[in-house]
């Protein structure tokens, strides 16, 4: 019986691994705050205390951490903390599930081949309230080999899995552009909704109109509402545009071409970072617009 570990039980990963636990599999999980992981297989699973006691346990390891850096602490550890790949079984499966640069997944591909490991590269996309019913989405590429043992779990975790390439990148490809639009429609839903609040429109029925005209996208009806609540909770913190569309510019650099608005979204994220709201909710970009009054949220 193929046996499935997750690391990270953040917003999505924890979502991630009870969507994994209700398909009826049996979910090992690392986490470095070791309540977290205690807390999640109080209801079933196991809670490791290494990342390479979960690597050796298991066929397939989902990684569900911010960034490649992250990434690479996952797998190759250091002199005092090993990673998971040492341990990990010849044949098993990394799936990488962060938005990283597509050059490094292809690398990484390499390098884990090499210890005769599989690689699926695997972003994720739709939110934490969509990984935890297991509706997400997740654009992936890997060998089908990879595929042929870890299918099962990526459809337990995601209600559409596209599979783009029979090699890595093309999953953190995909990824890297949808991240363009997403972070593209949070700026532009804000400087929307901060000329609102200049002009003196009411926040709550500039909403109302937007949400049910043709200028909505699903990002200002989704973080609209959190300017509204004045709620700036991060379940995607400003800093995690400032990386993605970071890795969306450094893309299209390496081949000269040119991208003025993710530029421009870039700089607004960047802006809200160094006037300190690095670690708030993605939606507070508005608060660089001078000369507004902000909701307040109701009581």
């Amino acid at each position: 019986m193929t046996t499935v570990g997750l690391i990270g039980l953040g917003a999505m990963g924890s979502g991630m691994a009870s969507s994994l636990r209700r398909a009826g599999h049996s979910v090992q999980v690392f986490d470095v705050r070791r309540e977290v992981a205690e807390a999640f297989t109080s209801a079933g699973g196991t809670a490791h205390d290494t990342l390479a006691s979960l690597g050796a346990a298991c066929d397939v390891v989902v990684s569900v951490v911010v960034n490649a850096a992250q990434t690479e602490a996952v797998l190759f550890g250091d002199a005092s903390t090993p990673g998971c790949a040492a341990s990990m079984k010849p044949g098993s499966v990394f799936v990488m599930c962060s938005t990283v640069d597509p050059n490094w997944s292809v690398a990484l591909e390499a390098r884990l081949e090499a210890m005769g490991l599989r690689y699926v590269d695997a972003p994720i996309s739709g939110g934490a309230a969509k990984a935890a019913s297991g509706q997400m989405t997740m654009m992936t590429a890997g060998k089908p080999e990879a595929y042929a043992v870890a299918e099962p779990f990526l459809n337990a975790m995601a209600a559409k899995v596209y599979k783009l390439g029979d090699s890595a990148g093309a999953g953190s490809k995909v990824k890297i552009i949808n991240q363009l639009l997403a972070g593209v429609h949070i700026a532009a839903a804000a400087e929307a909704m901060a000329l609102g609040l200049r002009e003196g429109v009411d926040a709550e029925a500039l909403y109302e109109v937007i949400t049910n005209s043709a200028g909505n996208s699903w990002m200002f009806e989704n973080r609209m509402a959190h300017v509204l609540a004045a709620d700036y909770t991060p379940l995607s913190a400003v800093d995690i545009f400032v990386k993605d569309l970071g890795i969306v510019l450094d893309m299209a650099r390496a081949s000269k071409f040119p991208l003025p608005l993710s530029s421009t979204a870039h700089q607004m994220f960047m802006q809200a970072s160094t006037a300190g709201f690095a670690k708030e909710d993605d939606s507070a970009v508005i608060k660089i617009f001078p000369g507004i009054e902000l909701p307040k949220g109701k009581a």
